[in-house]
């Protein structure tokens, strides 16, 4: 999203991340702004009988965490490195002073947060769905969206458990509709991997 080369050179630092670090806890003030350089982040919630639900999960250029940044209230979520990575961070203060010298890149970030509120409003109606199928079918061409060629196959890198957790179902029920949509050729196995 905004070039690291910039961000370091107004100020931020690179944090090597090891897999399953906290890189900040639901309840802390945000004090930096943060964008995933490499590996992938997840940012997440427990249930009160502890079960996770996965709020995003980020990859090299995206950024999380910032709505709490920009409103100065406690993160609702946690974030946690999935993978070994890196990632860019910036103080809250260096980042406004970015932000106010450079317009362009305010922008880029309202856009950013823009598609974020759009996912959101999108999946919420098929979240409340009892069907899995759609559940699983909005999420998987959500994130083949995202990608930058939507016309080419698409990977899905998240495990079974992950999109579990992005969509509330039990992992059972993952497993077995996926196996459902790959019948009605909606999506296509192979080697395990999930192609859209």
């Amino acid at each position: 999203m905004i070039k690291v080369d910039l961000l370091l050179s107004c100020g931020a630092t690179l944090r090597k991340v090891e897999k399953n670090e906290m890189i900040f806890e639901a309840g802390q003030f945000p004090s930096y702004y943060y964008q995933v350089v490499e590996g992938k982040v997840k940012m997440n919630n427990y249930s009160d009988d502890g079960k996770e639900f996965i709020q995003d999960i980020f990859t090299a250029g995206r950024s999380f965490g910032e709505p709490p940044l920009f409103i100065n209230e406690r993160y609702p979520a946690n974030a946690i490195a999935i993978t070994k990575g890196v990632v860019v961070q910036i103080t809250k203060t260096l980042f406004y002073e970015m932000l106010r010298n450079d317009p362009e890149i305010s922008i880029e970030i309202n856009r950013s947060l823009a598609r974020r509120l759009f996912y959101k409003s999108i999946m919420a109606p098929e979240l409340s769905s009892q069907s899995p199928e759609k559940r699983l079918l909005k999420l998987l061409h959500y994130l083949k969206e995202q990608q930058n060629d939507i016309n080419k196959a698409f990977m899905v890198e998240l495990s079974r458990q992950q999109l579990a957790d992005l969509t509330g179902l039990r992992v059972e029920t993952v497993i077995r509709t996926i196996k459902q949509l790959e019948k009605q050729k909606e999506l296509t196995i192979v080697e395990g991997k999930i192609y859209l």
